[in-house]
């Protein structure tokens, strides 16, 4: 009796030593619980990121509050000349005395266009989206506007970058200019300003644009010469210093302090994000740094 109650005894422990063996084999007891990635902290008072191959979105901080959006507005000018039909990018543009005396009178950034040189369409755009020339901005919005005077294409062509934020379904996005000088009712959203770029980086042209790091453009003078320019030299340090960076803008302005419109590519995974209002271009990188750090390990 004694000797069949201590093999039973034997044969529970054996049962007991291969269910833990079972266990550890499988790591349920040894796996750590996942940990959460920690949102980071941002200068900027607004900020967005997004998969932008899902849509899926990744991090948010005031992401909806308008704010104003400097020249991060030229993604949309970008955008608006992109989509026109039978678009030429090789067409010209003599460029205007009016042009030069906005530039001057508005102490805007300067792509420094020449008057009675004819630059391309395909020019005027890296001089838009690289040194981010408020010249180039007017330029591509009197070229593609309609109307009989120049006051009236400009005003077509800002219609057609609202036009095109009512279609993307923007609610909180507002134009008033073609640069983002702004006479008081120019405004967007870190979500609202991602989307647009989101839209217009499915644009080839775009793309190849906005991760440019320097351009030069040769143009023919008001005589039949050719002249070459300076280089222009892409405002975003981001195409530097982060690695997989792919675009997109820049932005500053009293109003709208220190903007940045960002993307960037990581084992084929691409995050695209915003920041409104942060305290300094060092600090505008910093933070879509961060942001993307935090979307790549989502």
């Amino acid at each position: 009796m004694k000797t069949g109650i201590k093999g039973a005894r034997v044969r529970r422990a054996a049962a007991v030593v291969v269910t833990t063996g079972a266990v550890l084999a499988s790591g349920a007891l040894t796996a750590a619980p996942a940990q959460a990635v920690a949102a980071p902290t941002i200068a900027a008072k607004g900020g967005y990121v997004m998969n932008n191959g899902t849509a899926r979105t990744l991090y948010t901080k005031a992401a909806d509050t308008r704010r104003s959006t400097g020249s991060t507005t030229k993604i949309m000018t970008a955008k608006v000349v992109l989509s026109q039909t039978n678009l030429n990018l090789d067409a010209k543009v003599t460029i205007q005395k009016a042009y030069s005396d906005y530039i001057v009178a508005n102490t805007a950034s300067s792509a420094r266009l020449i008057v009675g040189d004819k630059v391309t369409v395909r020019q005027l755009l890296y001089g838009l989206m690289l040194p981010s020339g408020s010249d180039a901005a007017y330029a591509l919005a009197d070229k593609f506007g309609a109307g009989s005077t120049r006051a009236a294409r400009v005003k077509s062509f800002i219609g057609k970058m609202n036009r095109q934020a009512r279609d993307l379904g923007l609610t909180n996005t507002k134009f008033d200019s073609f640069d983002g000088i702004s006479s008081g009712s120019n405004y967007s959203t870190p979500r609202d300003l991602t989307k647009i770029a989101s839209s217009a980086m499915k644009s080839a042209s775009f793309r190849a644009i906005v991760k440019t790091k320097k351009y030069t453009a040769r143009t023919v003078t008001r005589t039949g010469s050719i002249r070459t320019m300076a280089a222009w030299n892409n405002t975003n340090g981001l195409l530097s210093s982060y690695s997989g960076a792919i675009g997109v803008k820049t932005g500053s302005g009293a109003q709208a302090k220190y903007c940045l419109v960002f993307a960037a590519t990581r084992n084929g995974k691409t995050v695209i994000g915003t920041v409104l209002t942060s305290s300094s271009i060092a600090a505008r990188e910093s933070d879509a740094k961060k942001l993307m750090d935090y979307a790549f390990r989502r």
